[in-house]
């Protein structure tokens, strides 16, 4: 499946069109009522991204064995692709207010629209960390669609970001994994000397460094400044942490990069040949990207692929613990008047068994379910990486995602400036600064 990049479309129309909305789903002009007994004779209506094989079938499996289970429940199941077709698609039955009963949604921005405009079910009670049902998930993976100190999301599939590297590079030049920033920079210079791109890097998109920065902001900035400065009305973009972490990009930028210069015309694809071919030692890449460079046939896979987070800079005066990581999931419609029953489902569709399925091949989306994702059924580098993630205390959603769109947009902006030299980290502040001033 596709995993969502920048957000380009405008996810404010979500906003405005959630203040308007009164009623939607099931019908239902109360809300949702997730504690009463499921009706096992109801009906549910269900929208994923998941159109497209093999994903299609995944979702069409798991509500014809609910319905095997339940032969009585009715369920319509509509599928739109990820990422732009699923954002017009919600807008649409936003505005008609015929929003289904369970519905997907992306963590951050557009999850935080649905959850505070009365458009999701506030699912603490079931899903908060120490329930049952939410100790069977990763707590980053709930915080990251915790809004307003609640839980509205159920999180299916996890992804992260970590640093992939060639085992035999290092080993044949006597590195190991490093542990600070300092080191990873210092590391690179080695590689360099040795013929090879330290990592491979294509910002053509923006996104690429905008990854970087998030996770360097995580260690740079306290978390509740950062929290802070992600909602407009509180946004002050004062604390020096920003500066210093877009320095570190820089520096890195600059120090381990190929052709620094000219990244921002290089696709994030053509980095990741650089590393499958073993002409790079490292590329900083998605979870859900593990598999896609490290092939059977490709000289990453021969040489060996390892995984680590980006090391914290020693400097780091946020949470040198946290993770960048964007779980996808999915929402229980606020006006739905089977609510119980749209619980029921979620519950069944991340039970072990059908969490394990979809995290297996075809599919290989890695379940936020804890123990779905093992050596048996994925790959050593996606069973490390999802244990890593399920273990995370604190997750930092992408921060393209984690911001308001006119404020993403000028995060990708600050991206592109800092990795061509055209913006000092001082002048792209400002810029994001004022971007969240005219987003109040």
């Amino acid at each position: 499946m596709k995993k969502t990049r920048t957000i380009t479309v405008a996810a404010m129309g979500v906003l405005a069109l959630a203040l308007t909305a009164c009623s939607s789903g099931g019908g239902g002009t109360a809300a949702a009522d997730i504690a009463a007994k499921p009706d096992y004779s109801g009906s549910l209506s269900i929208l994923t991204a998941g159109a497209g094989d093999p994903m299609s079938s995944y979702f069409e499996g798991v509500v014809a064995a609910y319905k095997a289970e339940h032969p009585q429940v009715k369920i319509t199941l509509a599928q739109e692709t990820d990422d732009n077709a699923i954002k017009d698609k919600e807008k649409v039955l936003i505005g008609s207010q015929s929003l289904p009963d369970i519905y997907f949604s992306y963590a951050g921005n557009w999850g935080e629209n649905f959850a505070l405009n009365g458009l999701a079910a506030d699912l603490s009670s079931v899903i908060a960390p120490g329930t049952t049902w939410g100790d069977t998930f990763g707590e980053g993976s709930l915080n990251a669609f915790k809004y307003d100190g609640k839980y509205y999301g159920v999180p299916l599939y996890n992804d992260a970001k970590f640093m992939g590297y060639n085992t035999k590079i290092f080993a044949d030049l006597g590195l190991s994994v490093p542990t600070s920033f300092d080191e990873l920079i210092s590391d690179c210079s080695t590689i360099k000397a040795a013929g090879y791109v330290p990592i491979a890097f294509g910002n053509k998109d923006g996104w690429p460094g905008l990854h970087y920065l998030g996770q360097l902001f995580a260690y740079d900035v306290p978390r509740s400044t950062l929290d802070a400065d992600l909602t407009p009305k509180t946004a002050k973009y004062t604390d020096p942490g920003y500066a210093e972490g877009m320095k570190q990009f820089q520096q890195l930028v600059t120090e381990c990069t190929g052709d620094a210069s000219n990244s921002n015309g290089v696709t994030y694809t053509t980095a990741q040949q650089q590393q499958a071919t073993g002409k790079a030692a490292m590329y900083y890449q998605e979870l859900i990207e593990f598999d896609s460079v490290n092939t059977a046939d490709s000289q990453l896979h021969a040489d060996g692929f390892g995984i680590f987070p980006l090391p914290a800079p020693a400097s780091a005066k946020g949470d040198a613990g946290t993770l960048e990581a964007a779980p996808e999931g999915y929402m229980i419609n606020q006006r739905s008047k089977n609510a119980a029953l749209a619980l029921d489902f979620m519950k069944f569709a991340t039970n072990l068994k059908n969490a394990t399925t979809l995290s297996s091949p075809p599919y290989g989306q890695p379940s936020a379910v804890k123990g779905a994702v093992t050596d048996q059924n994925a790959t050593a580098a996606v069973a490390e990486g999802t244990k890593l993630v399920n273990d995370a205390k604190t997750t930092f959603v992408w921060l393209d995602m984690a911001n308001v769109p006119d404020v993403a947009d000028a995060w990708v902006a600050a991206s592109e400036g800092l990795v061509s030299g055209s913006l000092t980290p001082d002048a792209a502040l400002k810029a994001v600064r004022q971007a969240a001033e005219k987003a109040k």
